[in-house]
């Protein structure tokens, strides 16, 4: 019997199906019991002559791609909760669940990666690759290997243990979980792999035949190269807190990697269809961040509280007025998680990440990432250099750690200025004067001597903010959320406290993971999740693998 599933052409069309893979699975086999020989006729759709009996492996990209960029950020309304990058207001004085560190049972929110690793993505994935290796596109199979250990290493720093092994393995019905210790080594040697094969010339690489589907570089085979090498950087540098993590290895994966914003890993939107399945997942069209607004975590960041200036000092960071929304007063303000509704008149209540009232803005001039057509990362510069400016310092070298820093901090100025113009957001640009004095203010950019582990970590925070929800929540748990710089002594995440009052499931502990997806894994799989501790109700508290020294 053949899969019933081809892959869609276009990302902006894709339509899955609603089960997963495993409920696919249980249907066919009792539907086995039923039909005995007649399934070969009944269900063999591939022998229609009406559609296509093979398909061409670029063809698999598209729907791939459009997953990578927008699994995060499904994932990232929750995640984003925990890190405070926004909230939600619950419209009453209790926080919502995932403010609280907390999750809502019987419920898939915050499982989105899961579904899209192992069923949007997964067997496409997985034949995408056996086809171009037996065709000999190694440019091809490299993308293909990058994007599985891209999906491995989302996966396991959300949810910590998971299923690699047995995955893709049609003949199971259940399916055991594996170490987040071995899903390391198998993103790593995925992405030798990857490596190795975006490295080559041979066989049937061929960058026209690339360039018709991928949306991300064009065909380009060295960028998806750089891409591997920075994924590499990212996965073994969160192994940081390990004994057997090394500062150097995590340097030179970078130094391989992007070398300037052109380098940027970006999914591009058109935003024009009636259904808005071609718009960014935050644009005001799609309707999905509507109801959120900034932290005062993120706004202490960027106001120049928390590097030793005032709201109106000299360290105001120019990205503010670029990056979060203002109040109709003019002046910037956000939520506290921990007070629900704090009781402010309407005219010091923030905007939405759109720039307007309540939940206003589809078809109106946008901002930053909030846009429509807003070309979103998946991976970018910026990200990077802050990865080496850590492993730099960590290492001792402050002079590479903060020529690091200082690109990162000067790239991501950049990459603001061109995602507002992205889709002709409302937003001036920041002008090379006010880029200028930011960066030669000594309490955004020290000296090589005075440069501390929260410098590193607060701007790329800034960096990642709105988008890099998985990695910034992995820099946070890696830190213990309010841990101490080992040389300042002061928060790592300055001005960053956990709420108030926990979520009653967590026993007074902060969240570490997220639960498996709820409809696949608590109603189908609930076995194996038991052999991991997965059914105790406080199991998102347990530490993962990563974190522990």
């Amino acid at each position: 019997m053949r899969r019933l599933f081809q892959p869609t052409m276009s990302a902006s069309r894709l339509t899955p199906p609603r089960q997963t893979m495993k409920i696919l699975r249980g249907v066919l086999a009792v539907g086995a019991l039923a039909l005995a020989s007649g399934c070969q006729n009944f269900l063999d759709v591939n022998e229609n002559p009406n559609a296509p009996q093979t398909v061409s492996p670029n063809l698999y990209l598209p729907p791939i791609l459009h997953w990578v960029a927008t699994s995060e950020q499904f994932d990232g309304r929750f995640i984003g909760r925990y890190t405070q990058n926004w909230t939600l207001p619950s419209g009453s004085a209790t926080p919502s669940t995932w403010d609280r560190m907390g999750y809502d049972p019987t419920s898939d929110n915050g499982g989105q990666l899961w579904r899209d690793v192992y069923w949007n993505i997964g067997q496409n994935l997985v034949d995408m690759m056996a086809k171009a290796e037996a065709e000999q596109r190694w440019d091809l199979l490299g993308i293909g290997q990058a994007i599985k250990a891209w999906g491995w290493l989302k996966v396991t720093d959300v949810h910590g243990e998971l299923i690699i092994k047995q995955a893709f393995d049609q003949t199971r019905f259940a399916f055991d979980y594996d170490t987040q210790q071995f899903a390391y080594q198998e993103i790593q040697r995925l992405l030798d792999e990857a490596i190795k094969n975006l490295s080559r010339t041979d066989g049937a690489v061929n960058a026209a035949y690339l360039s018709r589907y991928d949306r991300v570089y064009s065909g380009d085979r060295t960028k998806w190269l750089k891409f591997a090498y920075g994924l590499k950087a990212m996965a073994l540098n969160h192994l940081s807190n390990k004994s057997s993590y090394k500062p150097a290895d995590v340097i030179a994966a970078v130094d391989q990697s992007f070398t300037s914003n052109a380098d940027d890993a970006l999914l591009p939107y058109s935003g024009t269809s009636a259904d808005n399945a071609d718009g960014n997942f935050w644009g005001p069209r799609r309707g999905n961040i509507n109801s959120y607004r900034q932290t005062n975590f993120v706004l202490g960041l960027l106001n120049g509280a928390v590097f030793g200036g005032t709201a109106n000092g000299a360290a105001l960071d120019p990205r503010l007025s670029r990056m979060l929304a203002p109040s109709p007063d003019g002046q910037y303000r956000a939520w506290d998680p921990n007070s629900g509704i704090n009781g402010a008149p309407a005219a010091q209540l923030p905007y939405n990440f759109f720039g307007y009232a309540g939940t206003a803005g589809a078809g109106l001039p946008s901002r930053y990432l909030f846009a429509d057509k807003s070309r979103f990362p998946i991976m970018t510069y910026a990200q990077l250099q802050f990865i080496k400016a850590e492993a730099a310092l960590k290492s001792g070298n402050a002079a590479v750690a903060l020529a690091a820093y200082t690109n990162g901090v000067s790239s991501h100025i950049d990459f603001v200025n061109a995602r507002n113009l992205d889709d002709a957001q409302a937003v001036t640009p920041i002008t090379a004067a006010e880029k200028s004095a930011f960066l030669a203010n000594p309490s955004i950019i020290p000296s090589a001597s005075n440069l501390r582990m929260w410098h590193i970590m607060s701007q790329k925070y800034i960096a990642q903010w709105a988008w890099a929800h998985v990695e910034t929540w992995t820099d946070m748990r890696r830190y213990n959320y309010t841990g101490l710089d080992p040389v300042a002594g002061t928060q790592v995440f300055p001005g960053f406290s956990t709420p108030a009052v926990l979520y009653p499931d967590n026993n007074g502990r902060i969240a570490q993971r997220i639960r498996a997806r709820y409809n696949s894994e608590y109603v189908w799989n609930r076995p194996s999740l038991d052999a991991i501790g997965g059914l105790a109700l406080d199991f998102h508290t347990k530490p993962l693998w990563i974190t522990q020294p």
